[in-house]
């Protein structure tokens, strides 16, 4: 009996295949807490370009380390085969999500490797570039993740610079920023194998309607979000979000805006209801927030990496905003994990 990777349901549209390449086989790694959206946003292209064609196109198979992964949303899926047996040198998927810098186990990180030395093409959905630079497989290599992820991945790896693209194929190397960008990789991927003409198609199936290059950013403007066009608050949210780390003052940004300090602030209260002083800080603090979650930084330096030149200072605003302080933010230390954040004075 076949099983769902494989099984070509019969369908009211069709579209003629020729010269229907052999099956090409995808494997995506879950790693623990990987995101359902972006998995599911990959294979089902896939099963919708098969049901179009009524041909094997594609075979996808789920696979880990462990029988089972669960992913962020706590819905656990029973994988179809153990990555430790996976001999393929084929295409793999690393699929990660939140809590990803250390998701891939020493075990699956042998077998990553192996699978690397094969031959085997490793991409990744989502925050699966953290398991790739563990690899060293992203030196001077065009990829992206998730744009959440993308400042604490800069601290990890500072020598790395990721794109907030919503995905990048640099040669054998295909990586997305997670959710529906999934999606437009894998119709650059169909239409890489049988033209443009099919892989729209499978976007119309979709519902995901013309595939997106890969070249569109991940967020929405501010200036859409907000539907604002005063382009001094505009300007000025960009050099906030440029120089977390060594913050510009207000009057340093009003000039570079072209403004006065007291026309940015009126601006700024006009249209987010906010001071451009406390924007700029609820900015720095977001971001250690992130850093405490995804890294293991000590709060010393987490507070200098969010341009904070006190820690008192910083611990003070950080429980203002967030109603905790940051030493009660993070991964508690633990076996693998030694790190005290208040032991670095």
């Amino acid at each position: 009996m076949k099983s769902y990777r494989s099984f070509i349901p019969k369908s009211a549209a069709y579209f003629p295949v020729k010269d229907a390449l052999p099956p090409r086989d995808i494997h995506f790694v879950l790693l623990p807490r990987f995101t359902m959206l972006a998995l599911s946003s990959a294979i089902e292209p896939l099963r919708v370009a098969n049901q179009l064609s009524q041909h094997e196109l594609y075979r996808w198979h789920t696979v880990a380390d462990t029988p089972a992964a669960a992913s962020s949303c706590g819905v656990e899926l029973n994988v179809q085969s153990s990555l430790n047996g996976l001999q393929t040198a084929g295409q793999l998927f690393v699929c990660s999500g939140t809590d990803p810098r250390n998701a891939a186990s020493e075990r699956t990180m042998q077998a990553l490797r192996r699978i690397s030395r094969m031959g085997g093409k490793i991409g990744a959905l989502c925050t699966g570039a953290f398991t790739l630079a563990r690899m060293g497989l992203l030196r001077d290599r065009r990829f992206t993740l998730h744009w959440e992820n993308q400042a604490s991945f800069r601290e990890v790896y500072p020598d790395l610079q990721s794109s907030e693209r919503i995905f990048e194929i640099d040669g054998p190397l295909l990586t997305c920023g997670g959710g529906h960008a999934a999606t437009d990789m894998m119709l650059a991927l169909i239409t890489a194998d049988y033209g443009k003409a099919f892989a729209q198609a499978v976007g119309d199936m979709c519902l995901h309607g013309v595939p997106r290059p890969p070249e569109t950013p991940q967020k929405t403007s501010f200036a859409f979000a907000h539907n604002a066009r005063n382009r001094h608050v505009t300007a000025a949210i960009e050099i906030m979000q440029r120089d977390l780390e060594s913050p510009l003052c207000l009057d340093e940004i009003a000039r570079e805006c072209g403004c006065s300090r007291r026309q940015l602030e009126r601006q700024f209260k006009k249209l987010l209801r906010t001071p451009p002083a406390k924007y700029h800080r609820n900015l720095r603090l977001d971001f250690a927030h992130s850093l405490l979650i995804e890294t293991n930084m000590q709060l010393l330096d987490v507070a200098v990496a969010a341009g904070f030149t006190s820690r008192t200072q910083f611990s003070r605003c950080f429980s203002e905003r967030f109603g905790t302080p940051p030493s009660k933010i993070g991964t508690p230390p633990c076996a693998g994990n030694p790190t005290n954040r208040e032991t670095k004075q």
